[in-house]
């Protein structure tokens, strides 16, 4: 199934999008991990610290209340010490609920049971004191010191833990943050290159078909009507180059209804020029009759119309039999350099009569070329003819033959009046003629130019035009050696 344009772009932009929601998604995930370590951080180290000295803080004030009430069994420092008591198990309490790890959990419970042996020695001495009776003053001492001891022992494990814990934490925070970093520009480096490659594919499955479709419609411009475009996708493309390829077919139609229509009608009419021809030269001659000076005139004008119309159906005979194939090519190893003495000498009178300057530049080792010399030199007498008649009187032409890799240059440049250059290309086609200023003389049948290029092309070689309105016109061909 071919995707059509609208296709093509939803896929791409729905492609973006999804490797947008993907980074997001994934950078929420590792926000929200930050977040949780955070928040870790804040209610269970920072508080856990906090309650650690509180209650080493308790533990200090009963001790104080526990000697005190010893010394002078005053209740009111047994009570204190009992308030306190009430303290430190809340306190203990909220810790055992935030503990986050098994140690810390086990620290706790070790400071529970020593608080426990604690506070029962304390009441059991209490009550001693408060009965009056003997007791082992010294060993309580002991025993209430060694509980005390281990509480404050494991309330400073449990600081280092909770301090070792932050800073674990804080590490996690940090190598959290680095992965999502690296790999946040990982992602958006490779989403950036992987969406150029998506924009790059598919403006390449657009624009492809759009400039082999301009490129159709030059080759149109310039009668090339062969319909070979091949357009797959996209379908709103491929049906517009199925309508290209209709539309030259009909125009191919058409131009070879053209071909034909001019190859039988100049067919038809060389006949009867020849007859036309050869009945004024017999009246020329006076075979029937002698002629008055007006009628010789008449019949001169008129022989003179004749060979230009014979010479037109001729043109377009050969130029039609070279476009179709049929015209013959005999090729043997040439000089180009006598084709071209022969075609200045065939040119010379019309040189003489405008006055023209020629000057020849033509290298004397030349390359053989393996042409057909009448052909070569047809297109040589046109090309030189086009440029006597656009070279104004007293002008200048040059003509340069040189050896170059592989072939033979030639080139003949003239005085004239230029050639725009929108009909650079154009001067080689059918039936046209570059604009120029002056008379209408210098108007022509518009074939010399394209019957040398089909001439040129059919050697293997090319031709083109260099020009400067104003500043005369250079006419170069190739021909491989």
């Amino acid at each position: 199934m071919k995707l059509t344009i609208f296709s093509r772009l939803l896929i791409g932009y729905l492609i973006i999008f999804v490797l947008v929601i993907g980074i997001n998604a994934y950078a929420i995930v590792e926000i929200g991990r930050i977040n949780e370590v955070t928040q870790s951080i804040l209610t269970v180290n920072n508080q856990m610290i906090d309650l650690r000295t509180k209650l080493s803080d308790i533990i200090f004030s009963q001790v104080r209340y526990e000697r005190k009430f010893i010394i002078s069994k005053d209740e009111a420092f047994f009570n204190g010490f009992l308030q306190l008591k009430d303290d430190f198990n809340r306190c203990l309490k909220e810790m055992t609920s935030i503990a986050d790890s098994s140690q810390v959990k086990t620290t706790l419970s070790n400071i529970s049971t020593s608080y426990q042996k604690y506070q029962s020695l304390f009441q059991e001495e209490s009550n001693y004191l408060k009965s009056g009776a003997r007791y082992p003053h010294r060993s309580f001492d002991s025993e209430k010191k060694r509980a005390t001891s281990s509480i404050m022992d494991e309330l400073e494990k449990l600081e280092t833990r909770t301090k070792q814990d932050t800073t674990d934490k804080i590490k996690r925070l940090h190598g959290i943050g680095t992965d999502l970093r690296r790999t946040v520009i990982g992602m958006t480096g490779a989403f950036l290159i992987f969406g150029i490659v998506i924009s790059l594919l598919i403006n390449r499955s657009i624009t492809q078909p759009v400039s082999l479709l301009g490129e159709k419609t030059k080759d149109i411009g310039k009668g090339n009507f062969r319909g070979d475009l091949n357009i797959s996708s996209p379908p709103e493309l491929a049906e517009l180059a199925d309508a290209f390829n209709l539309m030259c077919k009909k125009l191919n139609e058409l131009d070879k209804m053209k071909s034909d229509f001019f190859s039988s009608i100049t067919h038809e009419l060389r006949t009867p020029l020849t007859t036309i021809k050869m009945a004024s030269g017999l009246l020329r001659a006076g075979v029937e009759g002698p002629l008055t000076k007006g009628q010789q005139d008449l019949l001169t004008t008129l022989e003179k119309e004749t060979n230009q119309l014979i010479g037109l159906v001729n043109s377009i005979l050969d130029l039609s039999k070279m476009e179709a194939g049929m015209m013959p090519f005999h090729l043997e190893p040439r000089d180009i350099g006598p084709l071209i003495d022969q075609a200045l000498e065939e040119t010379g009178l019309l040189m003489e009569a405008k006055k023209i300057n020629l000057e020849t530049r033509v290298t004397k080792e030349m390359p053989i070329v393996k042409v057909d010399g009448e052909k070569i030199l047809q297109a040589l007498r046109n090309i030189i003819g086009n440029a006597v008649k656009f070279t104004p009187e007293a002008g200048r032409i040059t003509i340069s033959a040189r050896p170059i890799d592989h072939g033979v240059e030639v080139s003949v440049s003239d005085t004239g009046p230029g050639i725009p250059a929108e009909n650079l290309v154009t001067v080689f086609e059918k039936f046209q003629q570059a604009p120029a200023k002056g008379s209408s003389s210098n108007k022509g049948t518009g074939l010399g130019l394209a019957i040398a290029k089909e001439i040129i092309t059919r050697h293997g070689g090319r031709i083109w035009a260099e020009s400067r309105v104003g500043r005369g016109s250079t006419f170069i061909f190739v021909l491989p050696a």
